[in-house]
């Protein structure tokens, strides 16, 4: 199957199956999606994302950023959730170009690891919920805030950090539009900062690096910071695996 699924507006749209488990297991394809923001689907990409069959969209953006870009369509049978779980916001795009990429995006993530305990939690409740799937969350560029929650769901579920690594650093295949989006929208400027769009895997990496220094885990910082309990990580497995 394809992890990548083409539409002409939404340009980060990943399905999260075919990685194998630390168990021998592999992840569903077709359950667990990835994106950029939904709320760029219309006509055909509309269509081609209605015929996925997706039943639940968790949206990580903040509500303002919604009211300034607006939501996915609404749907019959489509549930949506809005669990913003970035609560320290900052300009990415205008960041000075000499901010290295890799440690600041890795500390940016730490904030919401620790700021967004609650909505990550409760995005982990509704992905390992047996209504929900097939899931799909995401946020403006499906980069910062989608690529913390794979990464933890993908960590519970088993899959390697060697994985979740180059799982992250895929956006990079759609860097180019999420930049070219941003610039249509500033009247044809480019990003301050070079790295805008961009997933160095170094981000991924450090960050991960941090969970195990602060928590001995990625599991040890879901137990500990989330509550994420055996009975919680049963169930994703169950629904994903």
């Amino acid at each position: 199957m394809t992890r990548h699924i083409e539409f002409t507006r939404v340009h980060n749209f990943r399905d999260l199956g075919g990685y194998l488990t630390d168990d021998g297991r592999t992840v569903r394809w077709g359950r667990l999606y990835r994106s950029d923001s939904l709320s760029k689907l219309r006509g055909e990409d509309l269509d081609r994302f209605l015929a996925l069959g997706v039943r639940t969209v968790i949206d990580l953006r903040y509500p303002w950023e919604i009211d300034a870009k607006g939501r996915v369509p609404e749907s019959d049978g489509l549930v949506y959730h809005n669990l913003s779980v970035e609560h320290r916001p900052y300009r990415q795009a205008e960041l000075d170009p000499s901010v290295e990429p890799g440690r600041f995006l890795a500390d940016r993530y730490a904030e919401v690891a620790f700021d967004g305990a609650k909505e990550l939690q409760q995005a982990l409740e509704v992905i390992a919920a047996d209504s929900s799937a097939p899931v799909v969350f995401h946020c403006a560029s499906g980069k910062d805030r989608t690529g913390l929650l794979a990464a933890l769901v993908l960590s519970l579920l088993g899959v390697s950090e060697e994985e979740i690594v180059a799982d992250f650093a895929l956006t990079d295949l759609a860097a180019d539009r999420l930049v070219a989006d941003w610039r249509a929208d500033h009247d044809g400027r480019s990003p301050r900062w070079p790295a805008y769009g961009r997933a160095p895997a170094e981000v991924m990496r450090l960050f991960l690096a941090d969970l195990t220094t602060g928590y001995g885990s990625v599991r040890g910082y879901a137990a500990s910071r989330l509550g994420v309990d055996d009975e919680l990580v049963t169930r994703l497995r169950t629904q994903l695996l």
